[in-house]
């Protein structure tokens, strides 16, 4: 993983009202049944692109899973597993 990668935060490890920019996509260590690059192609379609706005919205009562994510003009349940593939920025200054 390079040192950029590094200093970005997984979108899986945000709380709730969380809001970002999306940087990367790294679904290398994600651990899933499908490869990597299927992952990230799915993220791709369903919008998680690099520069779009994200913002957890709601999160499942038992594990905090799945989540919902305004990505742009849409909302898209994830598991957070999936969700750690999603490299962000914060838009908004911790308080």
């Amino acid at each position: 993983m390079s040192a950029t990668l590094a200093a970005l935060s997984r979108l899986g490890a945000a709380r709730l009202g969380f809001r970002g920019r999306i940087r990367a996509l790294d679904a290398s260590g994600c651990g899933r049944a499908l490869p990597p690059a299927e992952l990230e192609r799915r993220l791709l379609e369903m919008g998680f692109v690099e520069g779009a706005v994200v913002e957890i919205r709601n999160q499942g009562l038992f594990g905090r899973d799945p989540i919902a994510v305004r990505v742009d003009d849409a909302t898209v349940a994830l598991r957070r597993a999936l969700a750690n593939a999603i490299h962000v920025e914060a838009l908004d200054p911790t308080p």
